[in-house]
């Protein structure tokens, strides 16, 4: 059993659990089905939008998609969650990725 299968199974038995959507986006995009992973994450983060993790990783494939607009907001958005939740770690992050795409 590959990982999204694992990934798939945990999930029948807690289908909202956003570390496990996590995780199964992430193994989305190292199989090249970032349309899977952006769902997944788009419905993390309107579920839980202080699931902060998810908006840096949302805002990447985004940029590699080429919608550079969207990934501007969607890092903006973690930002103001971050700072919302005292992650400063996460803040940092997001603003540096921020910074390279708009300056």
């Amino acid at each position: 059993m590959d990982r999204i299968e694992k990934l798939q199974e945990f999930l029948k038995t807690s289908p909202s659990d956003s570390f496990l959507l996590h995780a199964l986006a992430l193994e989305y995009i190292k199989t090249g089905e970032e349309t899977r992973a952006r769902q997944l994450f788009e419905e993390i983060l309107h579920r839980e939008p202080h699931y902060v993790g998810s908006y840096y990783h949302l805002a990447k494939l985004l940029e590699r998609t080429g919608d550079t607009d969207e990934a501007v907001k969607v890092y903006e958005k973690g930002m103001e969650e971050a700072k919302k939740a005292g992650d400063n770690h996460a803040y940092n992050e997001l603003r540096s990725a921020w910074e390279e795409l708009t300056f």
